[in-house]
């Protein structure tokens, strides 16, 4: 377990450096948690979010690889279904882009929640090649500008022709087809719905009015998709589509998608790490693990360089492991172990899960988010004893 050890000091010099965007409520650990003991062969199930799926199978096989008794398995199945698995205690984790609503908190009482990642929703469009062209013929295979009020148009179905004047008005000396919009949305519950939508009824009140937030919405129009996946592979098949996948997925699938505009309404942003990072920057104040966080958001965040339809990604557990469907202290202390690895690492730490999001189009975790997982994950109890201080399962 070296490496458990060497992730452990990381993780405690960067903490005990000082920063103002720290959490005021921040206890700094001196120590990694236990691990399992030693010989025990444990599987750990998650289910939920497409959103973070590329970066959770990262996660996955190298925590595999560090910890030959432990399995993670995690299935994709959307951040709606992936609540509710973990509402009735199906899985050990769930995993979503969408924080639990009041009524899923009343449903899930006692449920922690972990920040574990920060991403993009990319406008991704699929408009055959060659036929975006600039008004001296040169064609142009990505990067239209699109407003947050035409973005609401075109998803509720009342712009509908490429070459639309709300399109081409932020689209100067470009020529679009006279052909028209297939919208993609998605087909199950879905955080990266949730953050869409939340995003469009925060720029345009017709939305709000007409359709509204939520991981499941009443579409007015288009062909809806499972999973990012789904989402980007119908994409992909049809001419003249539009949709929204997270960032990963468009660059993984070399999908030509949008600039958006910025809140402050005076530059068209693309979505990069960046720009991404720049949409979290001011988040402050964060609720504890125990808390309410209903109502964080990073959408439609000021500044000239920020991307506006960005979302953290969270992963949910129940806080008294006990009470969990065949789970004993091994595999209590396994879960918290996972968490603590995933939330580890990032820009200046070497060891942990973090490391591995840049490379994959996500952002890394600033210190105020750890710091506030990490007092998050001190909450977790076996038994009614707090599982951090337990030193019967020392993994030595």
């Amino acid at each position: 377990m070296a490496q458990k050890m060497i992730l452990g000091l990381a993780l405690t010099l960067i903490l005990l450096m000082p920063t103002t965007t720290m959490v005021a409520h921040a206890q700094l650990v001196q120590s990694p948690p236990p691990q399992p003991a030693s010989g025990v062969n444990i599987q750990l199930n998650g289910a939920g979010s497409s959103f973070v799926y590329p970066l959770m199978s990262q996660w996955r096989v190298m925590y595999d690889g560090l910890n030959p008794g432990i399995t993670i398995n995690y299935q994709s199945v959307g951040s709606g279904a992936g609540i509710n698995q973990m509402t009735k205690k199906t899985v050990d984790f769930g995993a979503s882009d969408a924080p639990l609503s009041l009524s899923q908190q009343k449903a899930a009482p006692n449920t922690l929640t972990f920040v574990d990642s920060i991403g993009a929703i990319t406008v991704s469009y699929n408009i055959p090649n060659g036929q975006i062209k600039s008004d001296v013929n040169q064609i142009i295979p990505s990067g239209l500008n699109l407003t947050g009020p035409t973005l609401a148009g075109i998803f509720e179905g009342k712009i509908i022709y490429w070459d639309d004047p709300a399109i081409t008005a932020n689209n100067s000396g470009v020529v679009l087809p006279h052909a028209k919009i297939t919208v993609i949305h998605r087909s199950d519950g879905s955080g990266t719905t949730y953050a869409f939508t939340n995003y469009l009824s925060k720029v345009s009140s017709t939305w709000k009015h007409d359709v509204g937030q939520g991981t499941v919405v009443p579409w007015r129009t288009g062909i809806g998709g499972p999973g990012n996946a789904g989402v980007a592979h119908y994409i992909q098949l049809t001419p003249y589509s539009i949709g929204y996948v997270e960032l990963a997925y468009a660059q993984q699938n070399n999908m030509s998608y949008a600039n958006i505009e910025n809140a402050d309404g005076d530059n068209f942003v693309a979505p990069t790490l960046d720009t991404t990072s720049a949409a979290a920057s001011a988040l402050t104040n964060l609720p504890a693990a125990n808390g309410d966080w209903s109502k964080v958001s990073i959408t439609n965040e000021p500044g000239p360089n920020t991307y506006p339809i960005a979302s953290l990604t969270y992963i949910m557990a129940y806080e008294n492991r006990d009470k969990v469907k065949n789970t004993d202290l091994n595999k209590a202390d396994a879960l918290l172990d996972f968490i603590y690895w995933i939330i580890s690492g990032g820009p200046g730490q070497p060891v942990g899960g973090q490391q591995y999001a840049s490379p994959l189009w996500y952002v890394p975790l600033p210190q105020n988010i750890q710091l506030n997982d990490i007092n998050g994950l001190q909450m977790f109890k076996y038994d009614g004893q707090q599982l951090w201080n337990d030193t019967g399962n020392s993994g030595t």
